[in-house]
């Protein structure tokens, strides 16, 4: 991993689908991390998080035998996806470098009705981009 440049990271889990006709997202989660590891410690946790909501283990005591249900082995397994890109040390390892070099970062998934979205940036990247118009206005000061 190269050294950290941006450290604090905003992060952010959305869930989008389609509601009468039109694209829709809900918010899953946002954490503004004051670290590099830390944000890469919450976008696992949160992937792990939705894969253990879409796909729990069938003999948890809390889920009543008949609530799960076998899909098609058709329909796209985010569950699978996200816990791959969680245990994938090279590919975190990717994430870390873009995010210590200022680029965004995102990983996305779906199943037959929903899009999963992971998006990671870092704060002075978004505050630079945001000045990047105002800077390029600036009429240059004469003597």
């Amino acid at each position: 991993m190269g050294a950290a440049v941006h450290d604090e990271i905003l992060c952010q889990v959305t869930a989008y689908g389609v509601c009468g006709g039109m694209r829709v997202g809900v918010p899953l989660g946002t954490y503004r991390a004051p670290t590099l590891p830390l944000a890469l410690w919450w976008l696992r946790d949160r992937a792990a998080w939705i894969a253990d909501r879409l796909d729990p283990n069938p003999a948890a005591p809390f889920i009543p035998a008949t609530a799960l249900v076998q899909v098609a082995d058709t329909v796209p397994d985010v569950s699978h996806a996200f816990r791959t890109w969680c245990s994938d040390a090279a590919g975190q390892e990717n994430v870390a470098d873009q995010l210590a070099a200022g680029q965004l970062m995102r990983f996305a998934t779906q199943d037959d009705t929903t899009e999963y979205e992971l998006l990671a940036e870092s704060v002075d990247a978004l505050r630079m981009r945001r000045a990047m118009p105002l800077l390029a206005g600036r009429v240059p000061l004469r003597d």
